[in-house]
């Protein structure tokens, strides 16, 4: 794989803010699906995966950060 050219990083980018844009607007990832088919359509896989992992993170941060994050087990009881 050769390394994307500043006008195909700033697309990719794009694509991925519009994609987490969307997400943040609606929780639900079913509704942003176009948003999503254009984001792995215009950055490299190996990006996609590495963004999906940082956004999960900053959410995960977030919730901890706000006190809202409850860890799995003591959800259960």
């Amino acid at each position: 794989m050769s390394f994307p050219n500043k006008e195909d990083r700033l697309n990719c980018w794009s694509r991925r803010d519009e994609y987490w844009q969307c997400l943040d607007k609606n929780k639900s990832e079913a509704e942003c699906m176009e948003f999503r088919k254009q984001y792995e359509k215009f950055c490299p896989s190996q990006w996609v995966k590495h963004f999906d992992r940082k956004r999960d993170y900053l959410k995960f941060k977030e919730q901890i950060e706000q006190g809202e994050y409850v860890p799995e087990e003591s959800k259960e009881t």
